[in-house]
């Protein structure tokens, strides 16, 4: 099953992504909506369509940036600054979680022109993260079944010849790692949501060959809210292999109490789960980690707080600075003092780091990965591709999205990018909601959609440039 982009003129993107803005303005709700969003009449065919390439050379900025589904396209760049905060309450907080639906038929997401997106795998349990090993198997969390599932498509049909579970009766598991680096290693790390496994691995392993060994025990575990919770631990690895980075989300939206002071950070351990100590702190809920491939560097995608309204606070993908603080619970994004803890920690105004690059408020940032695979065309190479797995909090849904992240040198441009969008049906209910995204072995785009129960697998089909 496979739908391909198909090529446009610089000039349609831009009529289209114009007739979505003045429709979404001609549409806008005054008060917070039911679950199920409409769209208006006239935009229903080119939603339903295969997506046409947005102009890639145009960004938006300050209010059109932050738009909504109905603006959302292949191609679509968007860049926000803290100049373009709402102020807190300028809307009321909405509850306006996502009505899933099954997907209707013929329903594919859609990709930018030249890209063809195929089901790679379905009817899995919630499937998480996802992670390639170095002989190609996929590694996938189905968190809550408590095991992780390998697929192995050794000859690249798109059809796995081996689908089954690699390790059982773990506790809410989210992030997986693979260590040492290179192409034999030893171990598959776990990231449960109170603890870090590991197992005894060697290449080809469809199965684990061994108990699962206990690395770190104390992991502050569970701590759901409303749209999800904060209970997903992810792990990584620095480039030398001398450090792995464990992320621990907050409990509480916006609390400050005792409960929160093992959480809202990332840790940094040495591969044995010994030396702990905190990386960077003030990170309301760092769902996603990843080493940058050529600076060594590590970055984080982050849930923002809510109940400051439909445009407070931006998500965030950022390079995270050792030692750094990063604002929760007290401010966001620089000195804007959280209402709900006016006059608290004043020493700590000035030392809020402002994130690389600002999301559409409540998308839902979750996993990420750098692409350093041989397919795609050259320009990608070492972006970001981040996982929008879609807001409750907002009174137009945003989110349910691949977001592309270009990076350059090493650091963000501060814009991002849709990449793979198309899981929200005409009439707003939700069919699909990406979770993880892994570069396989040849390269393809791997994501996860735990709506659908789906694994998706993005290919480049089009001209090389590069």
């Amino acid at each position: 099953m496979t739908i391909t982009g198909f090529t446009k003129s610089r000039e349609a993107g831009l009529i289209f992504a114009a007739l979505l803005l003045a429709a979404v303005a001609c549409t806008a709700p005054s008060q917070s909506q039911s679950s199920k969003e409409s769209v208006p009449t006239q935009s229903r065919k080119a939603i339903n369509e295969s997506a046409p390439a947005g102009d890639s050379t145009r960004v938006l900025t300050g209010e059109a940036a932050k738009g909504d589904w109905t603006t959302d396209a292949p191609g679509v760049r968007r860049r926000l600054t803290v100049k373009d905060l709402a102020a807190p309450y300028a809307t009321e907080s909405a509850h306006n979680p996502p009505r899933i639906v099954p997907r209707p038929e013929g329903a594919m997401p859609r990709v930018p022109a030249g890209f063809k997106v195929e089901m790679l795998a379905t009817n899995l349990t919630r499937p998480r993260v996802v992670r390639a090993a170095p002989n190609g198997d996929l590694f996938v969390a189905e968190s809550e079944a408590n095991r992780i599932r390998l697929l192995r498509d050794a000859d690249g049909d798109g059809k796995p010849e081996v689908n089954q579970t690699f390790a059982e009766n773990l506790r809410q598991p989210f992030g997986i790692a693979f260590y040492p680096a290179g192409d034999s290693p030893r171990y598959v790390y776990v990231a449960n949501t109170d603890s870090i496994v590991r197992f005894p691995y060697q290449s080809g392993d469809a199965k684990a060959r061994g108990a699962a060994e206990m690395i770190v025990s104390n992991i502050s575990g569970g701590g759901r809210l409303t749209g999800g919770g904060h209970w997903t631990r992810d792990i990584t690895f620095s480039k030398d292999g001398q450090r792995m980075y464990v992320s621990v989300g907050s409990k509480s939206n916006v609390g400050d109490d005792p409960v929160e002071e093992r959480r809202a950070r990332i840790f940094l351990y040495s591969p044995d789960g010994k030396n702990e100590r905190v990386y960077a702190y003030g990170i309301r809920n760092p769902v996603g980690i990843a080493v940058h491939p050529d600076t060594g560097d590590l970055w984080t995608s982050v849930n923002e707080r809510d109940g400051l309204g439909d445009h407070l606070v931006p998500d965030y993908v950022t390079r995270v600075q050792e030692g750094g603080f990063y604002g929760w619970p007290w401010y966001y994004l620089g000195s804007s003092q959280d209402p709900r803890h006016q006059g608290k920690r004043p020493e700590l105004k000035d030392k809020v780091i402002v994130p690389d690059v600002l999301l559409q408020s409540h998308s839902a940032s979750l996993a990420m990965t750098f692409y350093d695979g041989p397919q795609f065309p050259s320009d990608y190479r070492h972006d970001a591709f981040a996982a929008q797995h879609g807001s409750w909090n907002r009174t137009r849904r945003t989110g349910y999205k691949v977001v592309r992240i270009p990076v350059e040198n090493g650091r963000a441009t501060g814009e991002y990018e849709d990449f793979m969008t198309g899981f929200v049906t005409p009439d707003g209910n939700v069919w699909g909601r990406p979770v993880g995204v892994a570069v396989a072995r040849d390269g393809a785009l791997i994501v996860t959609d735990d709506a659908s129960n789906t694994i998706w697998r993005v290919s480049y089909v089009g001209e090389r440039k590069g």
